[in-house]
């Protein structure tokens, strides 16, 4: 654990720096929740839910918003994004999570005609890197990883412990590929010939654009052609399923447990919550948002809130679940008028 000052802090985040009614620790030494924070910690508060606990906060300093008026003891780091600023300070106070030393572990595999340089990427132990691959600088090869025949990895890419990408899978620069994700397994395509299920081949692959990370366990289907395609900035959350030739547009957010089948279309800037499904051959519309299980069954124009299955306007939605909690009611109703 690394140490600074709040003036310190202050500055790398861009924050203004309030004292409040208790003296100022000569160091910051760790970060903490606001209710775990000790006098050497800073925390931040984003989210009115934890008010009370601000109020009682032990920490040395918070980040709050600009717009943050309440009594408080600590001192406020005040900033546009609370938590933004709040990572800053937590990479500045803490050390890497993984150990980046350039070079090729003993114990990894390498093939001689992968391109990795070796003075600005590491390769950590029980990797395997396949005849082809082409490995950007700077990125970190983590532990039992498979990077297999073709792949192209860009600059500052991260590919955890035992990750898998398989044959001729593009990846941009800065991707961040958390551990047991597998990208570019075969998409799920049989058909049924003489009463059995005969495999299709699967020969596309995956394109992930830059700036994107895959969730832990996370899977991402290779095409049956062309390219199941991730584009720029779009984030996966754990044991999300992508099928083949599905694209995801740029700056999403794919919460866990949701899967998007095959051939589907998603615009730019749509959230998925967790536990949603889509179905294929279907389009959802830029800056869409659908609700935790949501279950979409047709194309959806962009720009709107859905809910529920099958997934509708969320307003719509809110109304039809208030009248069946009502039904049990209005069945005695009409029994009473019924019989009177």
């Amino acid at each position: 654990m690394h140490t600074t000052t709040l003036q310190e802090l202050a500055e790398l985040t861009e924050a203004k720096l309030l004292p409040g009614t208790v003296p100022l620790p000569e160091t910051i030494e760790g970060f903490a929740d606001l209710m775990s924070a000790t006098e050497t910690d800073v925390s931040f508060y984003g989210n009115a839910a934890y008010l009370p606990k601000v109020r009682n906060t032990k920490a040395a300093a918070v980040f709050v918003p600009h717009d943050f008026d309440e009594p408080m003891a600590s001192a406020r780091l005040i900033v546009e994004n609370p938590s933004v600023a709040f990572a800053i300070a937590v990479d500045q106070l803490s050390r890497p999570l993984h150990k980046f030393e350039a070079g090729i572990h003993p114990s990894a595999q390498v093939h001689p005609t992968a391109q990795v340089d070796t003075s600005t990427v590491c390769v950590d132990a029980g990797a395997v890197i396949a005849e082809g691959v082409c490995v950007g600088a700077g990125s970190y090869i983590g532990q039992g990883v498979s990077l297999d025949r073709g792949v192209s990895l860009g600059d500052s890419c991260q590919i955890l412990a035992n990750a898998s990408i398989r044959e001729h899978c593009l990846l941009g620069h800065r991707i961040i590929v958390q551990p047991g994700a597998v990208i570019g397994s075969d998409g799920f395509g049989f058909e049924m010939v003489d009463g059995r299920h005969q495999k299709i081949e699967q020969r596309g692959i995956v394109q992930i654009d830059d700036d994107v990370e895959v969730g832990a366990n996370a899977t991402i289907d290779r095409a049956r052609f062309g390219k199941t395609w991730i584009q720029e900035g779009t984030k996966i959350d754990n044991l999300v399923q992508i099928g083949h030739n599905a694209r995801i547009g740029k700056h999403c957010i794919v919460v866990a447990l949701t899967g998007i089948a095959g051939s589907a279309i998603i615009g730019d800037h749509v959230v998925i919550a967790a536990q949603s499904g889509v179905a294929g051959h279907l389009e959802i519309g830029s800056k869409s948002t659908l609700a935790a299980r949501s279950g979409v069954t047709k194309s959806l124009p962009g720009g709107q809130i859905y809910a529920g299955y099958p997934a509708m306007p969320a307003e719509k939605h809110r109304k039809i679940t208030v009248m069946q909690r009502r039904l049990e009611k209005m069945q005695d109703r009409i029994s009473s008028l019924e019989k009177g």
